[in-house]
């Protein structure tokens, strides 16, 4: 575990400076019983009523970077006095994974022990929620005054003292491409590869959101599509938070939205928007679910890296980016369903064939045995090595506390022990593994039972399939490359557990 430490003392006067050199001398030696790590103390000569402590806002943007695992304070009040400092930090706790202890035993995530915190985030979220309140009446007053209250305006339009304005840009032509082409019968996929291949901005992008995609997809386009704002009335309350300490949204019924009719100007006529509702609702009755095919899932665009898409009139599967968005995205990768058939129940007859012999069975067993004590030998190397380790461990922070290292040199010790114990505990991992897995004849006799099984049957069924294929990857020219999952990685037969192309 790597340790943040918190201290906060009120004053710099002389009885603080004492105080603050008892509290670290109490953290030294509880670090020290739990054999975990100082990752850094953070201190503050600070109020506990205010937020705007720096070092304490630096604890807590280092928590959101998950530099440490816990906060360790002397007791809960002082990390905070206030309930917003309480709920931010209870939620390092929740979001994050960080755990929180108190010297006075007040809090111990790690035993669930916070019903302090409960109190705090409480009076925080009373308080939190009043001036939520406050702040959507405001929205409301500003709605139904026809002013726009949201964040981002629709795509095509932009606001001017408070109104909706259609933009001076190819923006509300791309809107009413969208309402026409849906209209001359194109499905909302279809729009949206169009956009994509033709190099239009996506509402992301120009609104300028991190992270924006430079795809178009189903959903931008219906909600474009269902927008009532294109025909110039303002609908606004249409959903709210569950609550203050909840992003997730609720619809609200159609009765207590605030809607303004012809607020603004339209982009799309009345008619024609809601001629596309009532297309959508015919076009929603009869859409059919997806079939899925004997590869869905298993079979991937060694490019891309997307699942490939089943396409009937070719007999095979395509890269899915491709079949979305077209060339621009990624080529085609066909493969055909009867060659992949063939292939991997062929690999499989090869592999029965190949294990089916009693000397390598035989073979097998003796260099187990042999191989397990020497593994053996090189656990118990590893476990001493790691008590040296614990050892010095202890021994920098004595060094820590009696200031004959500083808090820089203690970190650097630490960093390097941390990685010399890494090293250790992978290595010791792996060879637990391979002990615990060492049943070679069991592992290969079971393995072949299971492919004599399905090879009772003449076609290649799901479930053969999901058994023995990890995934396959298709390159851009049909070639496939098969990564099978067997049971035993020691087996060292024709293509088990490797890649190889088809």
């Amino acid at each position: 575990m790597r340790c943040a430490i918190y201290i906060r003392v009120s004053t710099d006067k002389e009885e603080q400076k004492a105080s603050l050199k008892y509290q670290q001398e109490l953290f030294y030696r509880y670090v020290q019983e739990q054999g975990w790590d100082i990752f850094d103390i953070y201190i503050d000569v600070e109020s506990g009523t205010t937020a705007k402590r720096k070092n304490l806002q630096k604890m807590i943007k280092d928590a959101e970077d998950k530099k440490f695992d816990v906060i360790l304070a002397k007791e809960l009040s002082r990390l905070a006095r206030n309930g917003e400092l309480s709920y931010k930090i209870k939620n390092l706790c929740e979001n994050q994974n960080i755990h929180i202890i108190t010297l006075d035993n007040a809090i111990n995530t790690l035993v669930g022990h916070t019903n302090m915190f409960g109190l705090y985030a409480w009076m925080y979220e009373q308080e939190s929620q009043n001036t939520s309140n406050r702040v959507k009446e405001t929205l409301r007053t500003r709605a139904k005054k026809g002013l726009f209250k949201g964040s981002n305006p629709p795509y095509g339009y932009e606001v001017q003292d408070g109104k909706l304005r259609i933009k001076d840009d190819n923006t509300p032509k791309i809107v009413k491409r969208i309402f026409e082409e849906y209209l001359a019968g194109s499905g909302r996929e279809s729009i949206a590869k169009g956009l994509y291949n033709d190099g239009i901005p996506t509402p992301a992008e120009i609104a300028g959101k991190k992270n924006a995609g430079d795809k178009w997809n189903d959903s931008t386009i219906k909600l474009i599509l269902t927008n009532p704002h294109y025909i110039g009335d303002l609908v606004q309350g249409r959903s709210t938070t569950v609550s203050v300490t909840s992003r997730k949204r609720i619809m609200i019924d159609k009765e207590q939205q605030i809607i303004k009719k012809n607020s603004h100007d339209a982009i799309i006529p009345r008619y024609v928007f809601n001629t596309v509702q009532k297309q959508m609702e015919i076009r929603t009755k009869f859409i059919t679910a997806p079939k899925k095919n004997l590869f869905t899932n298993v079979l991937f665009c060694a490019d891309c890296g997307k699942g490939m898409w089943y396409r009937g009139n070719r007999k095979g599967y395509i890269c899915g980016n491709y079949a979305r968005y077209g060339k621009k995205a990624c080529s085609g990768h066909l493969i055909k369903e009867d060659s992949l058939i063939d292939t991997v129940l062929t690999d499989i007859q090869e592999l029965v064939k190949q294990i089916d012999k009693e000397q390598y069975l035989k073979k097998l067993e003796a260099q187990s045995k042999k191989a397990k004590h020497s593994l053996q030998k090189q656990l118990e190397k590893i476990d001493k090595q790691l008590d040296i380790i614990n050892g010095r461990k202890r021994k920098y922070i004595n060094m820590l506390a009696e200031d004959i290292i500083t808090q820089e040199e203690y970190r650097e010790n630490v960093e390097a022990n941390k990685i010399e114990i890494n090293e250790l505990e992978v290595w010791k991992n792996n060879l637990l593994t391979t002990i615990e897995s060492d049943q070679t004849s069991t592992n290969i006799e079971q393995l072949k039972q299971e492919l004599l099984k399905f090879l009772n049957f003449d076609e290649l069924i799901p479930e053969i399939l999901h058994r023995f294929i990890n995934k396959i990857e298709v390159q851009a020219d049909g070639t496939a490359r098969f990564h099978y999952r067997f049971s035993d990685p020691e087996v060292d037969v024709t293509k088990a557990g490797n890649s190889y192309s088809a």
